[in-house]
This record gives structure tokens, sequence and C-alpha cells, in this order.
């Protein structure tokens, strides 16, 4: 289930990573496609080396090495204490913007409410940073954390690898990404555009209460949402206002 999860999120319309995929497809080896994988990791750190400005090359080699690690936080909002002790934003998020722009990350906002236009209500400062492609992140693991994922094992990265699979999806799909935290313990995944509203959609194993979606519902007056999304290891199904669906189906939630 996860190769094919995989597969859905490199394959998907706008992007992806055709040579993995043919790599796959000819040998059915997943070590040959870890190792594809890996070579292109090392060639956008060459990248970074070759291109960034020199001031720059090693806070953006380090900011990048660093996105493993900020996913694996319960709350994944980029940290650049994280990327170093002390570090601050005034000394890294050039380097930051320079990986984005490379087309490499993709940020996902936090907003103030739960409520469109989106865009209109993100905050700037607070933002979680996925990889543009699942696979990618996958392959900068330690050895043997692969194997544990194909054998359904995602260890401390569960949250992490279903999110930024999630997130690797609807960036293909050329969707901007935001997502809700408060302190008081609500938190959504993303934040969608979907038939006209503002919808939650939260990735869950088949065992997850969505407890923040269920608190939003609960009070439309405060949130203004009406239904939720939610993806997993599921079959197409609806309970009261709440739809779940596969995560490989995320492709289909267009926003008409």
């Amino acid at each position: 289930m996860v190769v094919r999860y995989l597969a859905q999120a490199t394959c998907c319309e706008g992007g992806g990573m055709p040579e993995v995929v043919t790599t796959f497809m000819e040998t059915k080896q997943i070590g040959k496609v870890l190792a594809v994988q890996r070579r292109i990791v090392d060639e956008y750190k060459a990248d970074m080396v070759k291109y960034a400005p020199s001031a720059d090359k090693s806070r953006i080699r380090e900011c990048f090495e660093s996105i493993p690690a900020q996913l694996a936080r319960e709350y994944k909002k980029f940290s650049y204490t994280v990327v170093r002790r002390g570090g601050r934003g005034r000394d890294y998020a050039g380097s930051l913007q320079w990986i984005e722009d490379a087309g490499i990350i993709r940020r996902c906002y936090n907003t103030e409410i739960t409520e469109l236009p989106l865009d209109g209500h993100k905050i700037k400062s607070e933002f979680k940073v996925y990889m543009s492609d699942i696979g990618l992140l996958i392959s900068m693991l330690e050895d043997g954390t692969q194997s544990s994922i194909l054998a359904g094992d995602m260890l401390s990265y569960h949250g992490a690898i279903k999110e930024n699979l999630i997130a690797d999806i609807f960036g293909k799909m050329g969707r901007k990404l935001y997502y809700y935290h408060k302190d008081g313990g609500v938190e959504l995944d993303f934040l969608i555009r979907y038939k006209g509203e503002c919808v939650p959609v939260e990735c869950k194993a088949t065992t997850g209460n969505a407890k923040s979606m269920r608190t939003v519902l609960k009070y439309p007056e405060k949130y203004h949402v009406s239904n939720g999304l939610k993806l997993g290891d599921y079959n197409v199904g609806s309970n009261e206002q709440i739809l779940t669906l596969p995560m490989y189906m995320a492709f289909l939630l267009t926003e008409v």
C-alpha cells in the first residue's frame, strides 16, 4: 500500500521524478530506486555549492539537511533552532528561501482563522516545510528506515510521511498549502478550498479519531467549517460531516 501511495505522489500531474519511477518499473528493486533518489539528493547539494551565494552555502545546506528532523517533531512548525542551536530567522531565512525558489521544498502556512480566502489569513512567520517529492524525503532517512516503512512500520515518522505525501500531491496539483494550529490544542493538518468552502483535511491512521476536526465541526459559529476530509488507510465512506478517502485519492480533491 505504501508503494502505491508513493507511486501516486511521484507520478501525479505537474511534476515528479521520472527516472525514479522508470527504475522501479524496470527493476522492481527498492534498493536501486533508493540509489537513484540519493543521487538526486546529492545533486541538489552539489547545486547548492555551485550556484548559491558564497556566504549562504553552508546555511542552505544546514536548512536542507534539517528537514527530516523538523518533520519528526510533534508540532512540525519549522524551527531555526533545529537547523542549528541558537539559530535565528534573520540568519537563515534567505537560505530557506533559496531552497524554496529552487523547487526543492514547499511551505505550508499556518492561518489565523479557518475561513476563506486562506492566503489572506496566513501567518507568514509560522510555517511547516515539506519536501517537494515524498520519495526524496524517505531517501534522506537513515539506512533501514526505508525497509521499515515499506513493511508498514513508519516509526516516529508516521505523521511526517503521511503529511508530506499529501503536501506532495496537493503541490503537484498546483494547490498552495495551509494548516491551522492554535496553542489551545486544535491542530488541522491542512486547510483547502473545496467546493467553495474552507475544508479541513486530516491525515490519519485507521484508528485516528480526528479530535481537532470534530472540535471545529462541533462549533461552526466559531470556526465557520461545516465539512471535513479524512485521508488514510480507508475505503471511501462518510460519517456525519466527515468524508473519508484512501490517501491516494487526494489528487481528486479539485477546487471546483
